[in-house]
């Protein structure tokens, strides 16, 4: 019997090993990306559309935002579309210093009738990000 309980929490740790390996190689692939639009932007700061990737995770979403256009306002309106989606943010990493990126770990809210997808996610942001253009074109000119 000990054996078996010993078996059964290595398994429980291999699988656990595997799941965080796969989240990092995701997170790694994302920085990736990002990195290479950071490079493009760079040329072409404000032509670029805003980028938004939604992966789904076990319990949740891994959302990666980029956009060439930068203002502390522009993470509030995105914050705002999680909260609008009962999304709550669990970790996250913010930039908005030569242009706009978030990185962010979410969890829909506990009591939350209504189950969302990825898709959805990356519409509302994307429709946060183009509401935040249009009232605020001033600050970007």
């Amino acid at each position: 019997m000990a054996g078996s309980r010993e078996r059964k929490k290595a398994s429980i740790i291999v699988d656990a090993t595997r799941y965080i390996e796969e989240l990092k190689e995701r997170v790694e692939k994302l920085n990736q990306d990002v990195n290479t639009l950071q490079t493009a932007s760079s040329t072409q700061q404000n032509s670029l559309p805003p980028v938004v990737k939604v992966e789904t995770l076990e319990k949740g979403f891994l959302i990666n935002v980029f956009s060439g256009k930068n203002s502390p306002s522009l993470l509030v309106s995105v914050l705002e579309a999680f909260e609008d989606l009962g999304l709550e943010v669990l970790d996250a990493r913010v930039s908005c210093s030569d242009n706009f990126h978030l990185e962010a770990v979410s969890t829909q809210n506990e009591g939350q009738s209504d189950s969302i997808d990825a898709q959805a996610v990356k519409q509302a942001v994307l429709q946060a990000i183009n509401n935040w253009s249009v009232h605020h074109k001033d600050e970007q000119d």
